[in-house]
């Protein structure tokens, strides 16, 4: 058994975000017909009560209320829809969602202000769209937990950013290291950041959820750029365990598989009193930049 299952259902998407790890998978797969997302779902059960529906963008399938209702009556106590958030711009959709049994809401805000917002997802209005999604959910008293790729043009912003999201009442953001996969590998120069620079102000970020006491954290942020006092805030501290039904196969433990083939530990690591804590950069990282940025703590 997980913790969790991520049940991929298709790889269609209204956004064309620079840093998307699922590269080209829109062209090379269909989107799952609605008897194999089934099947999925029964088998996604026997391993974990907690789900989450994700893809691509999963909001724009037809079916999409049709498969809620099927993983809610397989007992999955938690069903979260993980999502761009444009399409819950829609009330009527929000509803429905809702009343067919999504527990929690996971759209995506990747920065402050529309024109670094819609740079990024390449998709003019989409700012405008996942923030009256957020505020949809959360007026009818839904769940939300944002995700933020940073990048290269974001990452200056991130305190501005933890404001928005805390005004938009939001239940619990993080704040992510892109992973260097997919189109973000083609477009690394103008998307990967340097941790060095982009670490204090992923710290200024995370301060107004702290304040306000929300759930705040990083992703793929190596200890020892955080700092002291704001470790705590590694979401690799409390990931759940996640097995994750992709296109071709099932990644059994996404845990696993950050540590043993995700990330990478060099000569800095080796020293670190973090060391067994901390699960490094993203490999990909450290191959083009080094390790000359990373300092063990001693």
């Amino acid at each position: 058994m997980v913790d969790r299952v991520d049940v991929k259902l298709g790889w269609s998407c209204n956004n064309r975000c620079r840093f998307c790890v699922q590269g080209d998978k829109r062209q090379r797969f269909a989107d799952r017909a609605t008897e194999d997302a089934k099947r999925l779902l029964d088998e996604a059960r026997e391993a974990a009560d907690e789900l989450v529906l994700t893809g691509g963008e999963v909001t724009l399938r037809e079916d999409l209320i049709d498969l809620v209702r099927h993983a809610r009556s397989l007992g999955f106590h938690v069903i979260q829809v993980q999502t761009n958030g444009r399409r819950l711009a829609d009330e009527a959709l929000c509803d429905a969602l809702m009343q067919a049994g999504v527990t929690e809401f996971s759209p995506a805000l990747h920065g402050p202000r529309p024109e670094v917002h819609d740079e990024l997802t390449r998709a003019p209005g989409s700012f405008k769209q996942t923030v009256r999604g957020i505020l949809n959910v959360k007026r009818r008293g839904g769940r939300v937990v944002t995700n933020t790729v940073v990048t290269r043009s974001s990452y200056r912003l991130l305190a501005e950013l933890g404001r928005l999201l805390v005004r938009l009442g939001v239940d619990q953001y993080q704040l992510a290291f892109p992973h260097p996969l997919g189109t973000a590998e083609r477009h690394f120069a103008a998307v990967v950041p340097r941790l060095s620079l982009a670490a204090p102000y992923f710290r200024a970020g995370l301060d107004p959820g702290i304040e306000a006491g929300r759930r705040v954290m990083t992703e793929a942020v190596p200890l020892c750029f955080l700092g002291e006092g704001y470790r705590r805030y590694a979401a690799e501290r409390i990931m759940p365990r996640t097995r994750i039904f992709d296109a071709e196969s099932v990644l059994p433990d996404y845990a696993a598989y950050r540590v043993v083939e995700g990330k990478a530990k060099g000569p800095p690591c080796e020293v670190c009193r973090l060391r067994e804590e901390c699960e490094g950069p993203w490999r990909e990282y450290p191959e083009h930049f080094g390790w000359s940025e990373f300092c063990a703590v001693d």
